[in-house]
């Protein structure tokens, strides 16, 4: 063991490629893997794991998941499943983190503050759990995502809903079913700035339907991409040849609901749609070059098809490049074919892939 794998703080830019994961998590891990190749992503931190497996054993928090999930015996029936979830959720949120943690959380997000040289700087507090989103057991979407959290205190609380997001009803369902135990995976838990979203979105660098891999496919929608996640907006739809990076196609959504920062809350909230904003494409020809070369070249990175979450800066500028604030292996949905299926739905694949899991 290193020195950083019982580090309970881990920066994104602290950590090597092939401790990353192992000790951030999946998600954050592979941020950190990015940022060292170079690409755009937002100053972050990590809860690593060994804080979480710290914070279950001093509160008693292992031991009574454990008996609560063994209670529930061999093939349990759905209630039962979602009975566990929400006793072992609630008891994670009830018990408080331990106050040397807790300060070093404090010390953590301060520390980020100074480095955006912002107050109270806004972040998302992204879980990150270790296997999430491998393409052989793919996690993504089963656990929560907080966006638009400031202040030490929310950021403390959102790292504990965090941590009982490994026990959502999808997620103790979709472990007992492939016999897989939480103690398998310790939840890391990413702090990461929050980029004041302009528009943003999911881009593969395969169909996700056709599997097709001479194009690139753009979704999203203006703000961030909680209104897409809830299905409660179409994201706009583009499709890139990868070889002459031409737009091969462009669907423009009726948009009608944005999420957007509220200041007076310090949130993300869901609002209505400025009527001027509805029918206009989130992107011009620029903007999706930028983002089409931002997705090869995490392709070219990882060698195989990846699926990246998106961010434009409502300040971006022509020169600026694109945020990454995830990426992944591309789950496809069907072997190579020509065209989509006709029922294919775009909130659906957009929703599944893109911004982790919002609760609601």
């Amino acid at each position: 063991m290193t020195a950083v794998d019982s580090d309970p703080i881990v920066w994104i830019d602290g950590v090597d490629v092939d401790t990353a994961v192992r000790v951030t998590g999946s998600k954050m891990g592979r941020l950190s893997e990015l940022h060292l190749a170079g690409a755009n992503v937002p100053d972050a931190f990590s809860v690593a794991t060994s804080a979480y497996r710290a914070h279950v054993v001093a509160s008693g928090l292992d031991t009574f998941a454990s008996e609560v999930i063994d209670a529930l015996g061999p093939d349990p029936a759905p209630d039962a499943v979602e009975r566990a979830s929400e006793t072992i959720r609630s008891e994670f949120e009830r018990r408080p983190i331990g106050e040397d943690l807790a300060g070093q959380i404090r010390a953590a997000y301060q520390e980020l503050c100074l480095r955006c040289v912002e107050v109270n700087v806004p972040v998302a507090v992204r879980s990150s759990a270790t296997g999430e989103d491998s393409s052989d057991a793919s996690f993504a979407g089963i656990f929560d995502t907080y966006l638009g959290i400031s202040g030490e205190e929310r950021v403390l609380d959102a790292v504990r809903r965090c941590w009982a997001s490994l026990f959502t009803g999808r997620a103790l369902d979709y472990r007992l079913r492939r016999g897989i135990s939480h103690l398998e995976m310790p939840m890391a838990v990413g702090i990461v700035k929050l980029v004041h979203a302009r528009c943003s979105g999911v881009a593969f660098s395969a169909h996700p339907v056709t599997g097709k891999r001479d194009r690139v496919v753009i979704e999203g929608s203006w703000g961030w991409g909680e209104a897409v996640v809830q299905g409660l907006v179409t994201p706009d739809h583009v499709e890139v040849g990868k070889t002459d990076r031409r737009v091969l196609r462009y669907d423009v959504s009726h948009k009608t609901i944005v999420s957007a920062f509220d200041y007076s809350i310090g949130a993300v909230v869901e609002i209505d749609m400025p009527d001027n904003l509805a029918d206009r494409a989130i992107l011009d020809e620029e903007e999706i070059g930028e983002i089409t070369r931002a997705v090869l070249k995490v392709e070219e990175h990882y060698g195989y098809p990846v699926d990246v979450e998106w961010v434009l800066d409502r300040h971006h500028r022509p020169e600026d490049s694109v945020s990454i604030v995830q990426a992944r292996p591309v789950t496809v949905s069907e072997p190579e074919t020509e065209a989509a299926p006709a029922g294919w739905d775009p909130v659906a694949m957009a929703a599944k892939h893109a911004f982790g899991s919002t609760p609601g």
